[in-house]
């Protein structure tokens, strides 16, 4: 069955264990919304009392002092009760609420700490559904559900036994329509369950197409595929719709029935207790009473199929919000060596690395880079120099051999520490919806505004920016969208160089840009480039002639190794590679 369309059992309690956990920081309002709930289900058979003992005692005495007291304690009553009833829902609610923001952050946080590889497997959509949509559920379990189905079953327990106290003949005659009663309950509530499974499925659906073909809207209109987008969309919102009818349906067919079977109960108790007062064998009040507990009695068993239905869904989003959690998927942060400064010394020492442990993308490499030394790495596509970046940074850890930074394996390194030691400017630069400052300050409170402007000064943007709407205070909206392909490579940069790290990497950092934008970052790169380590990853051979050293790797293993000049007296693959890219150029020329 798909994880998507199966439904939870209602007493899992191994789930129902680890949901407990979330409660504990909040116990004493948990046992304190258990208290309220056993008030509410005590107060909620004596009004009928009150309304039988004021029929039977001060109306028919014509007692009207008797009147007015019965008439001050059922006020009270009911105060207390809405009272009990304010903070039943508020409290419910609350501790929901709460706990759902606990449930989410960490959620969150194991999310953001998961290895690459995990998303790689994992569908972008599903983990947003589980952090907003499933998490999002559990409230109405908190609300709705478990609390609220307590109440419920106590409350019926409740006016069963006062019931049988008040009268055993009226009990049973109103008993007597419990079994159509829980018959058409419990069919309705298979249906619901089948229904709610079928509206989330298309919900599913209908999130995952729209996310998908507004993210790809350039395709769709590229290739004039809108009518053709459109009609998928009208059939899969038609799915949608049919699903949410046919739920629709069952709630249309069960009240009604529920309502004629309630009444079918009244009219039982009215017929068999007219004939008792006729003999003179009850009073009027008492079949008031019953009536008055016929209609409390059936209320919380029409509403028992939707609390269940919402705990099957919540105990199902707890499952798959706990799978999340519970993955095995987050780096190991196995080292504790936080050193105070990095001088930038790198080693490749017999590297073996497979993305998915079967077909190794880099073998057996074996390169090292000095302290302040320039090196590159080239190749062709699929060559596995972006995997040398994913390794060392530790985005995936690798199969054999070790890498060592001044002289130390990056395993021992304090996971923070290395990566804060490691600037990078990719290929595909991301930017969130946030102000350009927000964007390069990237959350650490320790950069200033003046850093900020000293590093956007050194990469030559600064003038830029500053023209820009509200300057370092422009959103550049969702992906950078609002910047140029140029724009937002030039904003990563100097998000790298603010972050002075001592290792800097450049991933393509200039395939994507114009030869004037290119001059422009090459000016900064010389100056960012001064006192650090840099590893550099290029197609444009001009870009790298200049590097100390060049790695040439050729499906995941390096073939040569040696300075632009050595390379190319060698006549090899970079040499092949260096000539391939000229007449290109004379080509296009």
């Amino acid at each position: 069955m798909n994880e998507e369309t199966k439904s939870g059992q209602i007493f899992d309690l191994p789930t129902l264990k680890r949901l407990y956990k979330f409660v504990r920081p909040y116990q004493k309002q948990f046992f304190l919304l258990i208290a309220v709930i056993i008030i509410s289900a005590i107060l909620a058979p004596l009004m009928p009392l009150l309304i039988k003992y004021t029929v039977d005692g001060p109306i028919t005495g014509r007692d009207l002092n008797g009147l007015l007291m019965m008439m001050i304690v059922m006020v009270c009553t009911l105060a207390l009760r809405g009272i009990v009833q304010f903070t039943n829902t508020y409290l419910s609610g609350w501790l929901g609420q709460n706990i759902i923001m606990d449930i989410r952050m960490q959620v969150y946080e194991k999310i953001v700490s998961m290895r690459l590889k995990y998303f790689d497997n994992t569908p972008i959509g599903r983990l947003v559904t589980r952090t907003i949509s499933d998490v999002e559920t559990l409230s109405e379990v908190f609300s709705e559900g478990m609390a609220a189905i307590v109440g419920d079953i106590l409350q019926l327990v409740l006016i069963i036994g006062v019931m049988f106290y008040t009268d055993w003949r009226l009990s049973l005659v109103s008993l007597s329509m419990i079994p159509l009663m829980l018959f058409s309950t419990y069919v309705f509530k298979e249906k619901i369950k089948d229904s709610f499974n079928e509206v989330r499925t298309a919900v599913a659906n209908l999130n995952t197409f729209v996310q998908e073909h507004i993210s790809g809207m350039s395709i769709v209109q590229i290739f004039s595929n809108e009518e053709q987008e459109y009609k998928k969309f009208v059939e899969i919102n038609k799915n949608h719709r049919k699903a949410n009818i046919r739920s629709i349906l069952y709630y249309s067919v069960y009240y009604p029935v529920a309502d004629v079977i309630s009444s079918a109960g009244i009219g039982l108790i009215v017929w068999y207790g007219a004939n008792q007062i006729m003999n003179l064998d009850m009073s009027f009040g008492t079949i008031l009473a019953f009536v008055m507990f016929n209609n409390l009695f059936f209320m919380p068993i029409r509403q028992l199929a939707d609390r269940f239905n919402t705990l099957q869904m919540g105990i199902v989003s707890t499952d798959r919000i706990l799978k999340i959690l519970d993955a095995d998927e987050v780096t190991p942060n196995t080292g504790t060596y936080f050193p105070d400064k990095i001088e930038g010394r790198v080693e490749f020492d017999n590297v073996w690395f497979a993305y998915n442990d079967e077909q190794f993308v880099l073998k057996d490499i074996n390169f090292s880079v000095s302290a302040g030394e320039t090196v590159a790495l080239v190749g062709a596509t699929g060559a596995g120099k972006s995997s040398v970046i994913n390794i060392l940074t530790r985005f995936y850890d690798i199969n054999s051999g070790t890498i060592r930074i001044d002289g130390v394996p990056i395993r021992e390194y304090d996971l923070n520490a290395l990566r804060h030691s490691i600037g990078i400017v990719l290929q595909d630069v991301f930017l969130f919806s946030d102000t350009i400052e927000g964007n390069i300050r990237m959350g650490d409170k320790s950069i200033t505004h003046e850093q900020i402007v000293e590093a956007a000064r050194l990469v030559g943007v600064h003038d830029f920016i500053e023209k820009l709407p509200g300057g370092y205070q422009y959103n550049v909206r969702e992906r950078g969208s609002s910047l140029s392909v140029g724009q937002r490579q030039l904003i990563s940069f100097v998000r790298a160089m603010v972050h002075d790290p001592k290792i800097l990497v450049l991933d393509e950092a200039t395939s994507s840009v114009d030869s004037e934008t290119e001059e422009l970052i090459q000016k900064a790169i010389e100056k960012l480039m001064s006192g650090r380590t840099a590893i550099v990853i290029a197609h444009r051979l001009s870009t790298i002639q200049e590097a100390d050293k060049i790695v040439v790797l050729d499906k995941g293993e390096i073939v040569e190794s040696g300075s632009h000049m050595s390379l190319l007296e060698k006549e090899g693959l970079y040499a092949n590679l260096h000539r391939m890219q000229y007449k290109e150029i004379a080509k296009q020329a």
